[in-house]
């Protein structure tokens, strides 16, 4: 069955529908990972956008169910060059065709990918719609395109209720804003017990717990949408509990203290980028998926300074807090597609649990629930990946 995409600047590319027959509207943005387009499926953060895969092939080693990120894929739709319909892998449990069926997830093959790209990078990110209406109308489906926009999608995205992730060492309160079910299992790995908290969930509760350190997870949308969160954020910033904060995290910590944040031209989307960390100056490659971006320049630094940057635009990629145990980054250091270069940075608070929790003493709060939950750890203890 042929489909069609048609972008908002008038661009048309004729290709095959695959998974779902139905037309779709959404923002399109495009992935450069060679591998893991399973993962970048069921990444939350791509809900209300449409992911083109650069790379040419994509299905060949099907669908494995245990290396989804979430228990759905999120994009609302899939664009890709070639699709492989017979996978070689002994892993595989299904073809990519049936499990954008299953979900209905539309998508269209067979049309020049890097072509496309070449078009959102010229002119950047923009609305498309995929049919399969061999007769649609330029100028009727034009002013759908140019009114899309991807909403509240953090509400859509976030669990239902809290739940908790056993281990024996420190209590880490995930705040889900769309997390990656990795950033959960990096710390499982590291022995903490998780409590994952719904996005709306107020700061007092997440407190009332206790917890030895707060993660803000990624997510999707725009963050300057997510106003009620930013609210409760401001909350767990005055506390002193350590924070560690990913992508849309990161963005919501910085507009709770008073910066921005914009809409980048194209985005960052790999698993491929380079960031650079300005206190030792190693580069990293890292694995990425933002639209949007805090605007460092104007960040005061007596509430935080630049801690990473992106190597090709120079763009900000982390943030140290001043006088808080709080640091944020913009990539994803639990990968899931991509690289592990970064996977120290769970370390790096690991440490900053341990060292808080030790600086309030044994008879602080903290350090009791730390005990109760048989977690201890000793000084020359190496907290390892």
């Amino acid at each position: 069955m042929k489909a069609f995409l048609i972008l908002e600047d008038g661009s048309v590319f004729t290709g095959t529908s695959i998974g779902s027959p139905r037309e779709v509207v959404s923002e399109i943005v495009f992935n450069t990972s060679m591998t893991g387009y399973l993962e970048v499926l069921t990444d939350p953060s791509y809900a209300g956008q449409a992911v083109v895969m650069t790379y040419p092939l994509i299905g060949n080693y099907g669908i494995c169910y245990e290396d989804m990120e979430s228990d759905r894929p999120w994009p609302d739709a899939f664009i890709v060059r070639e699709l492989s319909r017979i996978p070689s892998n002994f892993r595989s449990e299904d073809t990519i065709q049936n499990f954008l069926l299953k979900y209905d997830i539309p998508g269209i093959a067979g049309i020049d990918t890097r072509a496309l790209t070449k078009i959102l990078r010229e002119k950047g990110t923009m609305n498309g719609c995929i049919t399969t209406n061999e007769h649609y109308q330029l100028e009727e489906i034009l002013p759908k395109l140019s009114a899309y926009t991807t909403g509240k999608v953090v509400e859509k995205v976030t669990c239902k209720e809290r739940y908790v992730l056993g281990g024996d060492g420190p209590k880490v309160a995930l705040l889900d804003l769309g997390t990656k079910r990795n950033i959960a299992r990096s710390l499982n790995q590291r022995g903490c017990e998780v409590t994952v908290y719904p996005a709306l969930t107020p700061a007092s509760e997440i407190l009332a717990a206790h917890p030895d350190g707060i993660m803000l997870s990624n997510g999707p949308g725009d963050p300057k949408e997510c106003v009620s969160i930013i609210e409760e954020i401001k909350k767990l910033y005055a506390s002193e509990i350590p924070i560690f904060a990913i992508c849309l995290g990161h963005q919501l910590m910085a507009l709770a203290n008073g910066a921005d944040t914009y809409k980048m031209k194209y985005g960052h989307r790999g698993g491929n980028h380079p960031v650079r960390d300005l206190k030792t100056g190693r580069v990293y490659i890292s694995s990425q998926n933002h639209g949007y971006v805090v605007d460092a320049e104007h960040m005061d630094p007596a509430v935080a300074v630049p801690a990473f940057e992106n190597v090709n635009d120079g763009t900000n990629e982390g943030l140290a807090y001043t006088g808080k145990n709080i640091f944020t980054i913009q990539f994803h250091p639990e990968a899931s597609p991509g690289p592990m270069d970064s996977g120290y940075l769970f370390d790096r608070f690991m440490k900053m649990m341990k060292n808080s929790s030790e600086s309030l003493g044994e008879s602080g709060q903290t350090m009791k629930n730390r005990s109760e939950s048989g977690y201890a750890m000793d000084e020359k203890e190496e907290v390892r990946a």
